[in-house]
């Protein structure tokens, strides 16, 4: 019996990429691995085109906030919602390639995995984890966006004692059931790191692929900033322990 794959995307004013993202959703082929796609879409109270360009979109679920709640907020509305057997959370915009789904899946398909992170910075697969936390900056992306990811995986190491070549990545795929029975309590884009802590605290086997990414500018849309990187620091250390 076929299985499925749960896609949740929080989405907040992205008219201009929520479109073509689901679009290149469904050309991800994943019925080699047996699996079907689900995906659910959780608009964060848009003021722009968000919800309507969803809406005309046969087999996508939206799901309405009547109030802006943040991302983590988004991501647990979607996960009350899912039915499928993993989850995977992506973001609105086109920074990631579902593409990318082919290389994150089989990990955990196989069972050898509990949950798999997709890396931004493996781009020297074979000279370790230290070589890729100082050489992997894409060309595109800021030196602010890039050394405050570098440093966030650092203070994970700190806090966690585990070192993630990319904690901060939005590509983090999890068995339903694992996922959705975790006690979630951020709302905001300090989800993920919420997420990494709990992971990491119980013991649970974490790979990580490399995949793609194309960084997008402030100009673009790109909504997290400085005040994220002081709220990772402090989720980090607020749930070292799980």
């Amino acid at each position: 019996m076929s299985k499925t794959l749960s896609i949740v995307i929080p989405a907040y004013n992205e008219e201009a990429y929520i479109g073509k993202l689901i679009e290149r959703i469904g050309k991800v082929d994943i019925t080699p691995l047996d699996l079907k796609l689900e995906i659910i879409v959780v608009n964060d109270c848009s003021s722009d085109r968000t919800a309507e360009i969803v809406a005309n979109i046969p087999d996508v679920r939206l799901l309405n906030h009547s109030v802006n709640g943040g991302k983590g907020q988004a991501v647990r509305t979607g996960l009350e919602s899912i039915n499928g057997d993993f989850v995977l959370i992506q973001d609105a915009d086109l920074e990631y390639d579902p593409q990318d789904y082919l290389v994150l899946l089989p990990p955990v398909l196989n069972g050898d995995i509990d949950v798999v992170y997709g890396s931004r910075y493996m781009k020297d697969l074979d000279k370790g984890i230290v070589k890729n936390l100082v050489n992997a900056k894409h060309p595109e992306q800021s030196w602010a966006a890039y050394l405050g990811g570098r440093s966030i995986s650092l203070f994970a190491w700190l806090f966690t004692g585990r070192l993630l070549n990319d904690t901060v990545t939005a590509y983090k795929l999890f068995p339903a059931q694992l996922l959705c029975n975790m006690e979630l309590v951020t709302t905001g884009f300090e989800l993920d790191h919420e997420l990494s802590c709990k992971v990491l605290a119980g013991g649970l086997r974490i790979q990580e692929v490399p995949i793609r990414y194309y960084p997008r500018t402030v100009a673009d849309g790109k909504k997290i900033g400085l005040a994220d990187w002081f709220k990772a620091i402090r989720t980090f250390y607020r749930f070292r322990n799980g």
